[in-house]
């Protein structure tokens, strides 16, 4: 197994993408500690990997409380002997405008996003380096990252922070051993989330939000290139990946798109169109 003997702390693990990327990595032998301020999902993660025959311990933490942090990054050395892996996933989503959006709910936003990632990394680091044998962190983005999005403002700026925060703290780290990428996803397939939810034995979302949210996934997935939507579990095969020293070794610094071609394709282009049709077009 690639993680065998390493331990990963994961934020943010509610059954859909964070909680398919805690899973992945203890399918390939990482010991997980399952973050989360709802404590039903963290324990949930953590109470499935065990059941799986993996090894697992949850955490509530707020990760904007630097003390719950340092609490959490402790827990994790005290429970399986240090930190190798940390993935910053934890999230507040709140879709509003530029003309919408309280400032309030702004800075909530952003210390959610941002700082929760800045605190978790830093106190990570901070083991990582006493240990002394390297260590891999990712940041997850979204393809809302990297192109405009209305109706969004706070998670698209946010994430897109993350982005050149990622580099910047790889650069940093880089002398200790510590490779930090970054892993976009995109609009992702509900089901295996809700197959998760339901297997965790916890409410996450209504059959009534299902259905409306395979609806309007439904149309996205027909602009995709690839013509379907990832899985979560395809992010946390993804994750093993970029943590895993022997493939991605040499690998810092680096985004890690995972969509389905969404990012590449040119905005004129539908692939419901078929191949494009302006070949033949006058050039001038």
């Amino acid at each position: 197994m690639k993680l065998e003997g390493k331990v990963a702390v994961v934020t943010g693990t509610s059954p859909n993408i964070m909680g398919g990327i805690a899973e992945e990595l203890a399918a390939e032998g990482a010991k997980v500690v399952a973050v989360d301020a709802n404590p039903v999902f963290a324990e949930a993660c953590a109470r499935s990997i065990s059941n799986g025959g993996g090894s697992a311990i949850h955490a509530e933490c707020d990760v904007t409380r630097e003390p719950q942090v340092i609490e959490t990054i402790a827990k994790a050395s005290e429970a399986f002997g240090g930190v190798d892996i940390l993935v910053n996933g934890a999230v507040r989503q709140n879709r509003k405008s530029l003309l919408a959006m309280p400032v309030d709910e702004w800075r909530a936003q952003v210390d959610i996003i941002l700082t929760g990632a800045f605190l978790f990394s830093k106190h990570a680091a901070l083991q990582m380096i006493e240990q002394g044998r390297g260590g891999s962190i990712i940041n997850i983005i979204s393809t809302e990252a990297h192109q405009g999005n209305p109706g969004n403002i706070g998670y698209t700026t946010c994430k897109s922070g993350l982005i050149n925060f990622t580099r910047s703290v790889a650069m940093e780290l880089s002398e200790h051993g510590i490779r930090v990428n970054s892993l976009t996803p995109t609009a992702t397939d509900v089901h295996e989330g809700r197959e998760r939810a339901d297997r965790w034995g916890i409410e996450w979302l209504s059959p009534a939000g299902t259905a409306n949210l395979t609806g309007l996934l439904e149309k996205r997935r027909q602009i995709v290139p690839l013509q379907k939507l990832p899985r979560p579990s395809d992010y946390g095969k993804a994750a093993v990946f970029l943590c895993s020293d022997s493939d991605a070794g040499m690998i810092t610094g680096f985004d890690l798109r995972v969509d389905g071609g969404n990012f590449s394709r040119y905005w004129g282009w539908n692939p419901l169109d078929g191949p494009n049709d302006w070949k033949d077009l006058p050039r001038q």
